[in-house]
């Protein structure tokens, strides 16, 4: 592992250059990613992540003895990620697959018990489930615990920004998840709306944004023992000195419980940690 990114931050940032908002071509996409698996920041990056319906395309880009890690995302219904799986060329390693188990609102177990079966054929790889944090998200999470329990590779995956406010959850809504998952002992993954170290509000949308480096902070004090609202304190914080320290204080360990989150940009982030002084070494792009 590369000294210059610590131990607490491997793997934080998966690579999701062609979803929103950045929307990368895919062959821009598998471009970059082969530049960021051999730039000096490589620990920090995650497998390329890939929507299951683009996997057709990829045999065309890829060297004749290059492999690519990725992760597949569930944009198509089980049965059709299941052969989309087993028909993807054989010089992509799929690390996980992701996919959504309901729409807010819906009842997650149907959609749950079926991704859990998927997770049985699969045969080790893990399965991360995009539970939303509505109806049923309880229940759901005492499954995917037990399936877990019992051997199976699967996790949690839960939404924290998008295109509407209803996607953002408030602190106490993240700081309760977390505490959740930290019960069950249930590794969880996020996405969207993660595009800076600390949290702010976005002059363009309005919406308020949380920081990943809050998000890691929250993460570290509910492994630690802090409950529900010392755990929303910190991803409510603003001030980086709040949640930094932290970070920096064990930022030698193994990151615990939070597996990590999809950004399409990969500089952003690391320019944050490297600013505040996490991460060092320079960056071009």
């Amino acid at each position: 592992m590369s000294t210059q990114v610590p131990r607490l931050f491997a793997g934080l940032v998966d690579d999701a250059a062609v979803f929103p908002p950045g929307s990368a071509a895919l062959p821009d996409a598998v471009a970059a990613h082969h530049r960021h698996r051999a730039g000096w920041y490589a620990d920090l990056v995650g497998p390329l992540l890939l929507p299951a319906s683009t996997l057709p395309d990829l045999p065309g880009l890829l060297a004749p003895e290059a492999t690519l890690a990725v992760g597949v995302i569930g944009d198509v219904p089980v049965g059709r990620l299941e052969a989309a799986l087993a028909e993807a060329d054989a010089r992509l390693v799929v690390r996980q697959v992701e996919a959504p188990v309901a729409k807010r609102g819906e009842d997650p177990q149907p959609g749950l018990a079926d991704l859990l079966k998927l997770a049985e054929r699969l045969g080790g790889t893990t399965v991360y489930a995009e539970v939303p944090l509505t109806f049923g998200l309880l229940g759901a999470l005492d499954a995917l615990a037990e399936a877990r329990a019992g051997g199976l590779p699967v996790a949690a995956k839960f939404r924290t920004g998008g295109l509407a406010a209803e996607l953002f959850p408030t602190p106490v809504e993240l700081a309760a998840v977390i505490c959740a998952c930290r019960d069950r002992e249930l590794p969880f993954k996020l996405t969207a709306g993660l595009h800076q170290a600390i949290r702010h509000r976005d002059p363009e949308t309005g919406f308020t944004h949380h920081g990943f480096v809050n998000v890691l902070a929250a993460t570290l004090a509910a492994t630690g023992g802090a409950e529900v609202d010392g755990v929303a304190e910190l991803l409510a914080a603003t001030d980086p000195l709040r949640v930094v320290e932290p970070a920096r204080s064990q930022r030698e360990a193994e990151r615990p419980l939070w597996v990590g989150y999809g950004s399409c940009s990969i500089s952003e982030p690391l320019t944050d940690l490297i600013r505040l002084g996490l991460v060092n070494g320079g960056f071009e792009e």
